[in-house]
């Protein structure tokens, strides 16, 4: 049944608010009134899943993500059905927009439609991957498996999350401050100094006309180019959402010297986990690889990994399409060979995810550690450059007093 919201009143004129579940909109209304509750209003939560014309946006965020899934893995892997596990976890998490969401799935399904349909009609509320991933399990009857591998894949990626965050909090505040610093003394501190020494008829250091002619272009153009700059960066994210575009920026990225490496390592630990998670979760590989293809967030190596899931459906071995598609380290091909050849293609795939991740994650604490007295270097030479500027005339003018 659909779900609608209520504001709604007691006999004592207390009022109250909530969720309700019912067939239609007098049925709400009528399941309130024995409830003694004189309903003020009642509403249709979002349009209920399998009619197009309107389609929920509401989205989980991770950590509420992390809650639902781990406890729908643990429903459904106790033989709890969907639709009753739906109602269990929409009666326990907070927020009416977030229970509202679960119900209508709930609705979708009791109306006949499977969990994984379901997911698509609300593209806007969970990411491709976790609706592939749903769409591979079912299919192969595996769905408790794969819910379980899926709150452990989404636990896994919130406290990486988390850990990034934490780790960048203190440079992000730190450039910041910084900046703001340099633009205060350009705007405001460098003028005044100026009107001094120009007053005094004193020769300025090379270095303090440099940052004179500096504070005087961001007073004049300080502004327009902030503005160019924010328009620049919000038309090419507008850009990037074209699919012509977006799969040109993906492949150069895919080439660039000093990125390169990084993106294609990322797509890979993404690409063997899933398809690992998949294959030992008892899905046949064709479908794995085409769940698979889904979560790449690159669409350039997508676009391969699409082409060796079709190469797979022909009869083409796994490891000779993946070494054709040319964007996947040896040391991953390696082990999917080993895999084949012994017959434990999962097993193999699980060892090659746990040494991509590993691997993503060395690279990506060694950035994170770089980056703080990156930011402490440059910052602080900017500001060092900036009071030898103004204090250079200032030694000067006291030599000459002297």
């Amino acid at each position: 049944m659909p779900a609608f919201t209520y504001q709604a009143v007691d006999p004592a004129g207390k009022k109250s608010k909530g969720l309700v579940e019912a067939t239609s909109l007098a049925a709400a209304r009528a399941d309130l009134r024995k409830r003694n509750l004189l309903p003020l209003s009642v509403e249709a939560t979002t349009q209920r899943a399998g009619n197009a014309g309107k389609r929920s946006t509401h989205r989980l965020n991770l950590k509420k993500q992390v809650l639902v899934t781990r406890q729908l893995a643990t429903l459904i892997g106790a033989q709890v059905r969907i639709e009753e596990a739906l109602k269990i976890v929409a009666d326990q998490i907070k927020g009416p927009r977030d229970s509202s969401l679960l119900l209508n799935l709930r609705s979708a399904i009791t109306d006949g439609r499977s969990f994984a349909e379901s997911l698509e009609d609300i593209p806007g509320s969970f990411d491709e991957y976790y609706r592939a991933s749903v769409r591979a399990g079912e299919s192969a009857g595996k769905l408790p498996e794969v819910m379980e591998h899926l709150a452990v894949h989404i636990e896994d990626r919130n406290r990486n999350r988390q850990t990034l965050q934490l780790a960048l909090i203190y440079p992000a505040l730190l450039a910041l401050v910084s900046l703001g610093v340099i633009v205060a003394l350009l705007t405001f501190v460098v003028p005044d100094i100026v009107r001094v020494f120009t007053a005094r008829g004193a020769e300025l250091p090379g270095l303090t006309r440099g940052l004179i002619a500096v504070s005087d272009w961001m007073q004049r153009w300080g502004l327009i180019s902030a503005g160019v700059i924010v328009v620049g960066v919000f038309g090419g994210l507008a850009l990037l959402r074209r699919p012509a575009i977006r799969l040109a920026w993906d492949g150069w990225l895919t080439r660039v010297p000093l990125f390169s490496s990084l993106v294609l390592r990322l797509n890979s630990a993404q690409f063997s986990g899933t398809l690992a998670t998949l294959v030992q979760s008892g899905v046949p590989l064709s479908d794995a690889l085409q769940a698979a293809a889904g979560t790449v967030p690159n669409r350039f190596i997508r676009a391969r990994v699409t082409q060796i899931t079709r190469d797979v459906q022909d009869g083409a071995v796994l490891s000779k399409s993946v070494q054709a598609s040319g964007v996947f380290p040896p040391m991953l091909i390696a082990m999917i060979a080993s895999g084949e050849a012994s017959g434990r293609l999962g097993d193999s795939l699980d060892r090659a995810a746990r040494d991509q991740a590993s691997s993503l994650k060395a690279t990506v604490t060694a950035i994170v550690a770089l980056v703080e007295p990156a930011v402490l270097l440059v910052m602080g030479g900017i500001v060092m450059l900036l009071v030898m500027a103004i204090l250079m005339p200032i030694v000067g003018l006291n030599s000459l007093a002297g």
